[in-house]
């Protein structure tokens, strides 16, 4: 064995060993998010120690082109040193300080200013959470405040929509509309109402966008009727639903809701914790991409490039005024903020990754190669096996199905975990939800790296179709 051999072989017994304390101690102490429960203590999950760029590594030396971005959120790829040395600086620097009261640090305060800057029309107030269910949480809390200091405290309903994801803290998870999150919690079900999912298939002949959007107006405003305007307090809407299976509503939606909200003096909250910073090409979607201007919008995830937890949500103006000037003498105080709010190196991190952005110009890139990430997507509908493909720009999701069925059945579910086992083993990672594989690669992703997600999809398709019709593995 030449010493190059002996190495590569020591090397290989290494990252076999690390794998296998890895793995041990994952299985016996670890609880993940969104874990299925009946393999605790036998799961197998995947190691990831290292990345690059748009890849992964794990403990055993695979690497992985990462269509997912993490979740979301590693929207300027991983290494990018601009955004490592802003964080260790501000740490040594100052690593933190109590957020509450009349006390601030130089970091939030700049970011702040830039939100403000980056956010349409009068949305020049922020309030600083730790990620998007606590920034959710806190617009409809802000809501609700909103319309009690105007002397209407019986608003408090809250319009949402099926399929919809704001998150896993009580309140968001309540908001939430995917009914396969639905387990055995208890939620808020007498002020929080589910618009039916908003969703439109261009392909559908069998119904026209006008029709569709016809329709989605024709319930929310019966919704409305039913509980009573004077009774609701905001809409909280993702430009795009996201976990929910990249659901695109049909053109005009947007604008439509948004009137109708005004027109009854209920606030409508953006929920671009997902579409925001460059997924569909603008640091915010909300009015660039759909011709809205939101009272609130929530962010995280691209804010920092997930190199930090942060959240914050875009307040009005007009919401802050009215807030300032009607507060209650005996209590005026904004009892609502986190231990970590605008921490100073979560954004620190932010600064620098909006520089960054800025610098490369990141969204002009996205507006560049996204329909083309769209294009070669589409190519996989000529399989028998994809029911639908979806997307807008950066995000996107090819819904599986075995011939003669639809929806996430047990046997679609089952041919798209197999789609996502074989993405896997060609060095492709994608989300598998339901029988849906949903993608939003870094932002930083080029064409080549784009045919190669095209091309690892195809081949998994193909040989997922190729076991059905076998019958060498049942789909079921």
């Amino acid at each position: 064995m030449t010493a190059q051999q002996q190495h590569t072989a020591s090397r290989g017994g290494r990252d076999e060993a690390v794998h296998g304390r890895l793995l041990a101690d994952d299985t016996r102490h670890v609880l993940h998010p969104w874990a299925d429960l009946s393999t605790l203590g036998k799961q197998d999950p995947l190691v990831i120690t290292g990345a690059e760029g748009v890849e992964v590594a794990d403990s055993r030396g695979r690497r992985y082109l990462d269509a997912i971005g993490g979740m979301w959120c590693v929207t300027v790829g991983y290494g990018r040193e601009e955004i490592v040395e802003a964080i260790a600086a501000q740490a040594r620097a100052m690593p933190y300080f109590t957020p509450f009261g009349d006390v601030a640090n130089q970091p939030a305060i700049e970011l702040a200013a830039q939100l403000a800057a980056l956010a349409p029309g009068d949305l020049n107030r922020v309030h600083f959470t730790t990620g998007g269910s606590t920034a959710v949480e806190s617009a409809v809390r802000v809501a609700h405040l909103y319309h009690a200091a105007l002397g209407r405290p019986g608003r408090r309903h809250v319009l949402s929509r099926t399929d919809a994801y704001h998150g896993s803290t009580y309140l968001a998870a309540s908001l939430s509309g995917k009914q396969a999150d639905r387990v055995r919690f208890q939620y808020e079900d007498t002020w929080v109402h589910h618009l039916e999912s908003p969703g439109h298939d261009p392909d559908d002949t069998s119904v026209s966008a006008a029709e569709r959007l016809a329709g989605l107006m024709a319930g929310m405003e019966a919704a409305i009727d039913r509980i009573g305007p004077d009774n609701i307090a905001c809409f909280v809407a993702e430009p795009v639903l996201a976990s929910g299976g990249v659901l695109v509503p049909p053109p005009g939606y947007h604008r439509a809701t948004r009137e109708l909200c005004s027109r009854h003096d209920i606030l409508y909250i953006s929920d671009e914790v997902v579409t925001g910073f460059g997924r569909l090409g603008h640091f915010f979607a909300s009015q660039d991409r759909f011709g809205i201007v939101p009272d609130m919008i929530t962010t995280a995830k691209g804010l920092t490039s997930g190199y930090q937890p942060l959240g914050a949500v875009l307040i009005s103006d007009r919401i802050a005024g009215t807030l300032a000037e009607t507060a209650d003498p005996d209590k005026p105080v904004f009892s609502n903020g986190f231990t970590y709010s605008g921490h100073p190196v979560a954004c620190a991190a932010a600064l620098a990754n909006i520089e960054l952005m800025r610098r490369e110009d990141i969204c002009g890139h996205v507006r560049d190669v996204g329909p083309y990430f769209m294009q070669r997507l589409r190519e996989l509908r000529s399989s028998p096996i994809v029911a639908a493909v979806r997307g807008d720009h950066l995000m996107a999701c090819v819904e599986c199905r075995v011939p003669g069925e639809s929806g996430p059945t047990p046997r679609n579910m089952a041919l798209a975990h197999r789609v996502d086992t074989y993405c896997e083993a060609g060095g492709l990672l994608v989300r598998p939800y339901e029988n849906l594989c949903i993608m939003s690669p870094p932002l930083v992703v080029g064409r080549a790296e784009i045919d190669r997600i095209a091309a690892v999809m195809a081949d998994a398709l193909a040989r997922a179709e190729a076991d059905l019709r076998s019958g060498t593995a049942d789909a079921g």
